[in-house]
């Protein structure tokens, strides 16, 4: 039987934030049996060419990176297989090369880091990695309330839909995770009223937007409980990423699974901002499915 994920890439900079992401990463490949890579790069672009010394001890911190979490995976579970790399590039497209070059499953990074001469990384580099990735990427904020991957559970999923091809293939990603990590389900949807000047909208208008939701929930109840998973679900009002990080904080969610593309209430795309919003805002990992990803 083959596994939901073969491989996960966890790519770390030594920082807090990286921990972070390799905690969750390392918890998720213990549970689904996926073999991990961990993969340090050391940004050359900002080091004279001349500056050897410097790129050696950039490099050493890189080794010393990758080994530590290296570390982490033995530590939680022996029978994890592990490569670890270090190369020199730009950040996010060497992470993208490296998964594409490796058919990793899935990416799982902090949102927070420093690049190899203690700059913030994140805006930068797990947003372009979210923007450009084929595969899933597990996105993990600096205060995820775990002190190592034996403390990570994925007992409640969130999972928000607005019906888009976006949100089929989260579903689908959503649902494989919750059987296989014999997790609950909440489903919901966002009625976003915002378009509407002064917050006041049309009667007709909102009985549609809410109709449109309760049938894009009705589609993912539908699949869980066919592959006998727990779901509840709910149609919330409001701004989407105010609305899913509040469901997520309501309904105790350990992970939220969604798309980075989806669409508005009033059927415009709207990820880039929605996503990425949630995961900068969330304060439990998300884990983003883009619309290129590969069915489970």
């Amino acid at each position: 039987m083959s596994r939901l994920i073969e491989s996960i890439l966890i790519p770390t900079d030594g920082s807090e934030g990286a921990l972070a992401g390799a905690k969750y990463g390392i918890a998720l490949a213990s549970r689904t049996g996926a073999d991990v890579h961990v993969l340090t790069i050391v940004d050359a672009r900002h080091v004279p060419a001349d500056a050897e010394t410097v790129l050696a001890e950039l490099e050493a911190d890189a080794e010393e990176a990758v080994e530590a979490v290296a570390s982490m995976v033995e530590a939680a579970d022996a029978d994890t297989e592990v490569v670890t790399a270090v190369e020199r590039g730009t950040p996010f497209q060497s992470i993208r090369e490296y998964a594409h070059r490796r058919e990793i499953d899935v990416i799982a990074m902090g949102t927070k880091g420093r690049t190899g001469i203690d700059r913030i990384l994140l805006g930068s580099v797990t947003e372009n990695v979210l923007r450009t990735a084929r595969t899933p990427v597990l996105a993990v904020p600096p205060n995820a309330p775990v002190s190592d991957a034996a403390g990570v559970t994925f007992e409640r999923l969130l999972l928000p839909t607005d019906g888009s091809e976006g949100a089929a293939i989260a579903t689908d990603w959503g649902i494989a995770l919750a059987t296989h990590l014999d997790a609950m389900v909440h489903v919901m949807s966002a009625v976003d009223t915002s378009p509407f000047p002064g917050g006041r909208e049309p009667d007709a208008l909102r009985e549609e937007l809410e109709r449109r939701g309760e049938a894009a929930i009705e589609t993912v109840r539908e699949r869980a409980e066919e592959a006998a998973v727990g779901v509840s679900d709910s149609v919330e009002t409001g701004d989407p990423v105010t609305a899913i990080t509040a469901a997520a904080s309501d309904y105790g969610a350990d992970l939220i699974v969604m798309g980075t593309h989806g669409q508005t209430g009033v059927g415009q795309w709207f990820l880039g901002s929605v996503t990425e919003n949630v995961v900068g805002q969330a304060d439990v990992p998300v884990f983003c499915v883009p619309v290129a990803a590969e069915s489970p």
